[in-house]
């Protein structure tokens, strides 16, 4: 019976999922691509002189502010492929990095980790009780998480950190923060650091370069960046590869077809959403041990951010990570390197504008290709015409990015056909 419904769910599925005319990725054209990025990286830093495009600095800290969008995208993408939009990533991870802070003090970082996941998930409980159950609207029930969340966590260290007379307040903690908590290890490759690093001094064209980059990731990285990069691959496993998997996404694509096949879909939908907010409070809980304790207003918007990854990632974990990465390595780049480093990705952003208008002309669009050709150009006038960037636009950056992706690839994205949409059980009979 079980071999049957799944076989029959993998069915319905692949309906579903038909690619239209798109032919996917192999593997040799995706190393293509990164190989070709790789060198236009180098010669803009060789042509602008802006040589933290390819430091190891750069793409070391790039790795650590992606890792909670990409964490939240990654929640984000369970709750919705199982038919439930999850709004509130940002409420779950400020309540991860409350828990993180408030354990983290007492206990050390890897149970301040362990706070964080619990925290997420017991707001992805009430968002599951809230939107399945009870058939509240999703983006309502996002909505009222963020605000609960951001209520609970500045009542809760007002009371808890910032308490007279409290162990919190005798140890460093106030009304805003946690008291600080212990470093948590880093992991290096033995023998690599050093080699890549005297390369990289160097500058040698592309040598350096790719020195640079694979050092920022293999050098000084947090344990719990390599326990976030192990559950991208096992979400993928999961949910692509497991029958259980199959059964959740047939719920975010037709609820009532995987009923009349056997699937309890409130069950999925909880489990899914439940995990979903496990992810971004460890989402959270990372910016709390980066930082060595939970501070007021610590997420900053990141899971919004998530959200705009697992959308732009095309709801697979994958192309999640690849969005947290460019999200990342922006906000990274607007924090260490400021207005010369932006000012030199202006000519980078120019370059490939005039590749999609080529690549638009020649699919017969020439209305688009137009209009990017002249954006490339004005870019390109913008560049030789300055020397750098101003600040207020180095800080919004990562938000510009966040709307350019989305606008550039909305009408190539599939979301599953029944996210969002309200489910009451039985409603197929």
């Amino acid at each position: 019976m079980s071999t049957t419904v799944t076989s029959s769910l993998a069915d319905r599925l692949r309906g579903a999922n038909k690619p239209e005319g798109r032919r996917r990725l192999s593997y040799p054209v995706v190393m293509l691509i990164l190989a070709g990025g790789l060198i236009l990286l180098a010669a803009l830093r060789a042509l602008t002189g802006a040589n933290d495009l390819t430091s190891s600095g750069q793409y070391g800290s790039a790795l650590a502010a992606a890792v909670p969008i990409g964490l939240a995208g990654l929640g984000g993408l369970w709750a919705e492929r199982s038919g439930v939009v999850n709004i509130g990533l940002e409420g779950m991870m400020m309540l991860g990095s409350f828990g993180a802070g408030w354990m983290g003090w007492q206990h050390g970082p890897w149970v301040a980790a362990l706070a964080g996941v619990i925290g997420g998930a017991l707001g992805g409980l009430l968002h599951a009780v809230a939107t399945v159950t009870f058939g509240v609207d999703h983006i309502i029930s996002g909505v009222a998480m963020n605000i609960l969340a951001l209520g609970v966590t500045q009542y809760a260290a007002k009371t808890l950190f910032g308490g007279q007379g409290s162990a919190a307040l005798a140890a460093g903690g106030n009304d805003k923060q946690s008291p600080p908590m212990a470093d948590m290890s880093n992991f290096s490759i033995p023998g690599l650091d050093d080699w890549l690093q005297s390369l990289e001094k160097h500058h040698w064209f592309l040598v350096s370069d790719a020195a640079g980059i694979l050092r920022g990731f293999t050098s000084q990285v947090s344990w719990l960046t390599i326990v976030a990069a192990a559950l991208f691959v096992v979400t993928f496993f999961v949910l692509w590869r497991t029958s259980f998997g199959l059964r959740l996404r047939s719920c975010g694509e037709s609820p009532v077809a995987a009923e009349s096949l056997g699937v309890n879909v409130y069950t999925y939908k909880y489990a899914a959403v439940v995990v979903s907010g496990a992810l971004a409070g460890l989402g959270g809980a990372f910016l709390a041990i980066g930082t060595h304790m939970y501070s007021d207003g610590q997420t900053g918007g990141r899971g919004y951010i998530g959200l705009a990854t697992m959308i732009s990632g095309n709801w697979r974990p994958g192309g999640v990570a690849m969005s947290a990465g460019l999200f990342g390595f922006m906000d990274s780049l607007q924090l260490r390197s400021g207005g010369p480093t932006v000012h030199a990705l202006l000519l980078l952003v120019a370059v490939l504008l005039l590749g999609l208008a080529l690549w638009r002309f020649r699919g017969g669009k020439l209305k688009p290709a137009v209009v990017s050709a002249v954006i490339a150009a004005l870019l390109i006038v913008w560049y030789a015409a300055s020397k750098s960037v101003p600040l207020e636009l180095v800080e919004s950056t990562p938000y510009l990015v966040t709307l350019l992706v989305l606008a550039l690839f909305s009408q190539r994205l599939r979301m599953p056909k029944a996210d969002g949409k309200p489910y009451r059980k039985g409603q197929g009979k």
